[in-house]
């Protein structure tokens, strides 16, 4: 049988999502009312059938080390584990200084599993795929290295990774960050191959190439920075078009979905899409699940003429008298008489109070709104009261801060 070890990079700081990621790193951060943004890539791998699958933490990882042993618990007894790996300083004196030195300096994990493929995956994307298939690809061009590539159109190519291939639509010729002018693709001259951050490497390839890049002082120690660039090279490169991926239960709407949730604008349009009528990420695909843990709760409660219209309302949560409209409620959270919560993200454990106004906010877990307290209503108050506003004017209360009533 063919090995395939799954790598899952999860050492992301996520800047941009601060104050989500105050307390937790970006693969941690909460999505979609029931999961974390890492459950999406370990789901990818464990449909795909890849059971052993090392995730390398570093940037406050306590909340993601804590999910995964509590959640993704695979059979040891068929071989099979989602290991959480620290940086160990196994190399050197240093911390991980980059995705390839992560890799590199988790040799031994490649050592020790000796696989004939290694999957790398990026831990904070939205999106279903089989790596299986890709897997299947990369065999079949005998390339070195495949790197997965979404088609965005060229006029919006500039903010990526871009991949420029050969004549033949899938040997990469360049590989270009965030370039001015993004090349097309060879059948469709107005679209652009955006690297979606995921990698299939042949095992012997991958090493060589890490080996090469420590010993570069110059490298950034980065795997789409020096490490692809390095095959492409090589000429050992080929692009994987993530069209021809198809996943069970997919529709024609949803299939070519993937979403960076890396700033607050984008997470908080991701989850209005969930809520809304006829959703692009069908979360309800049981074709091909998302994995997660379900606490231990009864299921979501409306009283005393409660209104929910276009929201997923999470179990153990409660809205008494209230309205919520166009929201993602997470677990655990009580939201009071006279409230009224519309196109927001409440966390778990949030309560909001009576009369209390929630527009266009994120709030955090262990956040407690106050009777008649306003959120995102004024943003000139909500930065006065220190909460953060986006540039696209969501206001988002971080974990466990104080709101302090007018």
């Amino acid at each position: 049988m063919t090995r395939v070890l799954g790598i899952v990079l999860a050492g992301g700081e996520g800047k941009r999502l601060m104050p989500l990621t105050e307390d937790r790193a970006k693969p941690g951060v909460p999505f979609g009312g029931s999961y974390r943004l890492i459950d999406f890539a370990l789901s990818n791998l464990a449909n795909a059938g890849y059971l052993s699958i090392a995730v390398l933490t570093q940037y406050k990882s306590h909340s993601l080390d804590r999910h995964i042993s509590q959640t993704w618990r695979l059979s040891s007894l068929l071989g099979n584990y989602v290991a959480s790996v620290p940086a160990q300083q196994r190399r050197g004196p240093n911390w991980y200084l980059g995705s390839a030195d992560a890799i590199y300096q988790s040799m031994n994990l490649i050592n020790d599993e000796r696989p004939d493929y290694i999957v790398v995956f990026g831990a904070d994307h939205v999106y279903r795929m089989d790596a299986a298939q890709m897997v299947e690809a990369h065999i079949g061009t005998g390339a070195g290295v495949t790197v997965a590539g979404i088609r965005v159109p060229r006029k919006e190519a500039w903010q990526f990774g871009v991949i420029k291939t050969a004549a033949d639509g899938v040997t990469i010729e360049d590989f270009l960050e965030k370039p001015a002018e993004p090349p097309g693709l060879v059948d469709s001259p107005e679209e652009s191959f955006a690297s979606m951050g995921n990698y299939v490497f042949s095992t012997d390839v991958l090493v060589d190439a890490l080996e090469r890049d420590a010993a570069n002082p110059a490298s950034r120690k980065d795997m789409g920075g020096d490490i692809i660039p390095m095959l492409v090279g090589d000429q050992k490169a080929c692009v994987y078009d993530f069209k021809n991926n198809v996943v069970p239960g997919a529709t024609d709407r949803d299939r070519e979905y993937w979403r960076d949730v890396g700033t607050l604008d984008s997470y908080h349009e991701a989850h209005l899409d969930l809520v809304s009528p006829l959703p692009i990420f069908n979360l309800y695909n049981t074709e091909w699940p998302i994995f997660t843990s379900h606490p231990q709760l009864p299921g979501a409660k409306f009283v005393a003429g409660a209104s929910v219209r276009d929201s997923i309302v999470c179990a153990g949560s409660i809205v008494s008298g209230a309205s919520v409209d166009s929201s993602v409620i997470g677990t655990h959270t009580m939201v009071f008489d006279g409230a009224a919560v519309q196109r927001s993200v409440l966390l778990d454990n949030v309560t909001v109070g009576r009369g209390a106004v929630i527009r266009n906010a994120i709030i955090d877990k262990n956040v407690v709104v106050p009777d008649g307290a306003l959120i995102g209503v004024d943003h000139v108050d909500d930065k006065r009261r220190g909460f953060t506003v986006s540039e696209g004017g969501i206001t988002v209360i971080g974990k466990s801060q104080v709101v302090h009533q007018h």
